[in-house]
């Protein structure tokens, strides 16, 4: 006679072991959706097929920790711990790091964060690069970037297109290597509140929160990493504008400031001694000056020597003002706050003419000097931190050329265009800025 104990222990170990119903993944359950449709398909009441229970989804599977996933990935240079290969990378010259996001995702996200780059400014490697953006004969929006370590104009993604063609619009450069672009009148729909940034690590363009005040041909200034907007014109406002703003990238948002003394449309404007001064036209179109004070949150008119004489294109660098005295930018002037006057002159004593591709557009500091960009491309750079000890000697030795890009054809181009009295089709620059990476 068989032994029934025996029996029973046979016949648990043909049952399908027990499970717990509300995590049964059997394909009866499933297609059911409840335990009590299950039993006529599996005898019991919590009785179920043990679930062929798929990795992705079983709730007890281990997560590997960030530490471990590290250690499984391929280090960024065979051979090296990573933090060595950093050490090397970022010692290759801007110019390549194009190419080196297109290695790898470890790559691509390592010259994409703030982490590289700081390294790169830190140690005092970073290179400062020269973006000019320019109205090209068609009317068209286009840019371009200089590499002054090797003189070669290096290739950047388009402008979007709502700023393709748009008239009068700002340029402005916070933390150092993000180019914002901002207001503006476009052609069908008027003026704008659109702003947009290009970052010089990522290599490319991003969306900022829009502006107060829809405005064109205003002025703009950047002051302790704040980005100042005043003035200029609204397309549904008959008269120029007083209102002004501010855009803190640390808080990402546009705030009031006092409004301006006198309604203007600014046609330059520069900081200088932590005052922000601007020059434009009035309700009437009569030439006012006028200067804001970040600290006290005022504006009031002025009117001393340094207004006066002030012409454009203008920069300050190391505490001093300049501005150029001639056409094509080869005489510059320097500000003398003893005098209150513009009596100071660094002369290259070669000039390259009137025309107007050799006009220069723009006047910008770069590592410690200044270039004088003009619209035909060609950028000289003077030393200026030298000049204090020539005195009233020459100082042409103080002049160089970074780029020549088109001068002879351009002067031969831009001659016979003013034969056949087609000047207003030529191409000229209306934004230049220094970016770091």
């Amino acid at each position: 006679m068989a032994d029934p104990w025996r029996m029973r222990d046979a016949e648990r170990m043909n049952q399908p072991p027990l499970v717990d119903t509300t995590a049964c993944l059997c394909r009866v359950d499933a297609g059911l959706k409840t335990v009590a449709g299950a039993k006529k398909y599996v005898p019991g009441s919590k009785l179920c097929l043990q679930p062929d229970i798929r990795p992705s989804i079983h709730p007890t599977r281990h997560k590997p920790s960030r530490g471990d996933r590290n250690r499984n990935q391929s280090p960024l240079l065979p051979g090296l711990p990573d933090d060595l290969a950093i050490a090397c990378l970022i010692r290759v010259p801007r110019a390549e790091h194009r190419k080196l996001r297109l290695v790898c995702k470890r790559w691509y996200r390592l010259l994409s964060g703030n982490f590289f780059y700081s390294l790169r400014k830190n140690l005092g490697i970073s290179e400062e690069w020269i973006y000019v953006i320019k109205r090209d004969r068609d009317g068209k929006i286009s840019w371009h970037a200089f590499d002054p370590i090797y003189q070669l104009w290096q290739p950047l993604p388009p402008v979007p297109k709502e700023y393709s063609e748009a008239l009068g619009f700002g340029s402005a450069v916070l933390s150092g290597c993000n180019l914002y672009l901002f207001g503006g009148k476009d052609p069908l729909k008027g003026s704008m509140r659109r702003v947009i940034f290009y970052s010089a690590r990522t290599n490319k363009w991003h969306r900022a929160p829009d502006m107060l005040r829809r405005r064109h041909f205003f002025g703009s200034c950047v002051i302790n990493n704040c980005l100042y907007v005043a003035g200029g014109e609204n397309e549904g406002v008959h008269r120029p504008l007083r209102s002004a703003e501010v855009y803190d990238p640390n808080k990402n948002r546009w705030s009031l400031i006092s409004d301006m003394s006198t309604a203007m449309v600014p046609f330059i404007g520069v900081v200088y001694e932590g005052k922000w001064y601007l020059k434009g036209l009035g309700t009437h179109r009569q030439v006012l000056s006028e200067v804001y004070q970040p600290v006290t949150d005022s504006w009031y008119p002025v009117y001393d020597g340094m207004v006066a004489g002030w012409r454009n294109p203008s920069a300050s660098l190391n505490g001093n003002l300049y501005a150029l005295d001639c056409k094509d930018g080869c005489k510059l002037r320097v500000y003398d706050e003893e005098t209150d006057s513009w009596s100071k002159h660094i002369d290259s004593k070669l000039h390259l003419g009137n025309s107007c591709a050799l006009e220069a557009a723009a006047l910008v500091p770069l590592s410690g000097k200044l270039c004088i960009i003009r619209n035909n491309m060609s950028i000289s750079v003077v030393d200026v931190s030298r000049s204090e000890d020539l005195g009233e000697a020459p100082a042409e030795h103080l002049w160089g050329t970074l780029s020549g890009r088109g001068q002879f054809k351009t002067l031969v181009s831009n001659l016979w265009s003013s034969l056949a009295g087609r000047n207003r089709l030529r191409s000229h620059i209306v934004h230049c800025q220094v970016l770091q990476a």
